[in-house]
Order: C-alpha cells, then sequence, then structure tokens
C-alpha cells in the first residue's frame, strides 16, 4: 500500500508531470539537458524530479559516456497501466509549450543523440534557428 501513496505523491507535482508527459509525448530517451530546455527549469529541479519518478520505478536511465538518458520504464505492467492512464489525463494545451520547446531542442540531435548539453538560452536558440 505504501509504494502506491508514493506513486500517487510523485504524480501529485507539476514539474513531474510536464516530465512524464515530455517522456510520452515524445516516446523518447531524453537527457536531463534536453528536459532543462524542454521545460525552461534549472538542473537542480529536473534533477531532482527524476529523482522522485526513478524512486517510484517510473523512469529509469542508462549512462551513454558522459551522457545519462532517462526513458519510461515500461517493464513493469503495473507501469504500463499508469502510463497509458497519464497519456490520456496529460491529453491537454497547458503542456503546448513544453511540446514545441522539445521538439525543437530533439531537432540538434545528432544519430538521436544529445550534442548540445547544457548552453545559455541565447546560444541555443540560435542554434534551432540555423538548424531550420
Amino acid at each position: 500500500m505504501q509504494q502506491r501513496i508514493e506513486i500517487f505523491k510523485a504524480l501529485s507535482d507539476e514539474t513531474r508531470l510536464r516530465i512524464l508527459n515530455l517522456f510520452i509525448k515524445t516516446g523518447k530517451n531524453l537527457c536531463v539537458c534536453e528536459l532543462m530546455d524542454g521545460l525552461k527549469l534549472p538542473q537542480y529541479t529536473i534533477s531532482k524530479a527524476l529523482q522522485v519518478l526513478k524512486n517510484i520505478n517510473l523512469l529509469k536511465y542508462e549512462k551513454e559516456g558522459t551522457w545519462v538518458y532517462y526513458k519510461l520504464n515500461e517493464d513493469l505492467p503495473e507501469n504500463k497501466l499508469l502510463i497509458k492512464f497519464l497519456k490520456a489525463f496529460l491529453q491537454t494545451e497547458v503542456f503546448e509549450e513544453d511540446e514545441k520547446r522539445i521538439a525543437d531542442r530533439l531537432s540538434l540531435r545528432e544519430n538521436d543523440k544529445c550534442v548540445v548539453g547544457i548552453i545559455p538560452e541565447k546560444e541555443l536558440l540560435k542554434l534551432i534557428k540555423d538548424k531550420k
């Protein structure tokens, strides 16, 4: 029972819902810097939220060189049901700006991997503009 309570506590936070929405909408593994740019939030906030989602086994991660990519943990049957619910629940225009920013940020990937890292917003916007 306690684990279920922890899951609902984790889902009661706007930042964590925004993060989950990006994983659901993109269907991709995402790194912290991509989430930072997609949500316009600092590294500390993103990392703290990711840790909570990892602790309830909703996210897992893999390291690739210096990069750490997070992804939805769909290995557990209860997570599949929860993710299905979240897909329906998070269908709202509230997240449109996040989704646009993450799409722009992901357009900078090479071989489906992040190559940019953490850079100032002004430089990021220039890279996105130049890519289009």
